[in-house]
């Protein structure tokens, strides 16, 4: 059975003394979650900070994106052996917002992907449709050309140990979630779609989160389908009770 992955992503949230804060406050709320993956992903500035902060426990780091180059002229980018240094256990990559705001493709993303692996991470791969695309019923057609483009050149052994995020653009921070008949359709497609790729045995393997507008009170339906493999959280994590309370709903589920 896949393990269920609750991992926070929050974005330009939070400096390094309310990173820290947070912590010592979430890490009693979960002390007792077994069956449920836990990552955070903070900004990089306070990457070491819930490193520090998460000792004796078993959560994982996220980063919220990288450049996949080693070192060079690249300003403003972060590398990876910067990130695994850190203790990263997991980067983020091709999120809506890298893909949307800062115009990254993906050829890029495709590049990125590997060189997690060759680093010692895993990535959390983002895909996902606009509101136009859904309303022009081009959801499937758009997940299929960023799966496709995004996971080209790489093994179905490496693709079933990444994280996949069905994450629909027009659920992102707008209070208005996907259904989780809606959510549990697209997260099948994208498991679908990896079997067509590569093989059955991948597409058993890789887990596939769902992410938009995740709140306390309807994280145990969505988490309860079939082919939802945990959550990709934003506001919702920034509260130490409410993030806890979304773990909280799906641990009752296995």
């Amino acid at each position: 059975m896949r393990k269920p992955f609750i991992a926070a992503n929050w974005k330009m949230h939070k400096t390094r003394e309310e990173a820290r804060n947070f912590m010592k406050d979430f890490r009693g709320k979960v002390e007792g979650v077994e069956k449920v993956e836990i990552g955070l992903g903070p900004t990089f500035t306070a990457l070491d900070v819930v490193d520090e902060e998460r000792e004796g426990t078993d959560i994982k780091l996220l980063a919220q994106n990288m450049y996949h180059e080693a070192e060079g002229a690249f300003t403003g980018e972060i590398a990876p052996p910067m990130l695994k240094e850190l203790r990263c256990d997991y980067v983020i990559i091709g999120h809506s917002e890298r893909r949307n705001v800062f115009g990254e493709e993906d050829e890029l993303l495709n590049k990125k992907l590997p060189v997690v692996f060759e680093n010692g991470m895993k990535p959390v791969l983002c895909i996902g449709e606009s509101q136009g695309e859904r309303a022009a019923g081009e959801t499937e057609a758009v997940l299929e050309r960023q799966l496709t483009a995004d996971l080209e050149g790489l093994s179905g052994d490496l693709v079933g140990q990444m994280v996949i995020a069905y994450e629909p653009i027009w659920a992102i921070g707008t209070g208005e979630s996907a259904s989780p008949q809606d959510a549990q359709e697209g997260c099948q497609f994208v498991r679908d779609t990896v079997t067509e790729l590569f093989d059955q045995e991948a597409a058993e393997a890789v887990r596939i989160q769902y992410g938009g507008s995740i709140k306390p009170y309807n994280a145990e339906e969505l988490m309860g389908q079939p082919d939802i493999d945990g959550g990709l959280v934003g506001s919702a994590s920034l509260e130490p009770e409410s993030f806890a309370q979304i773990i909280e709903e799906t641990e009752k589920l296995y």
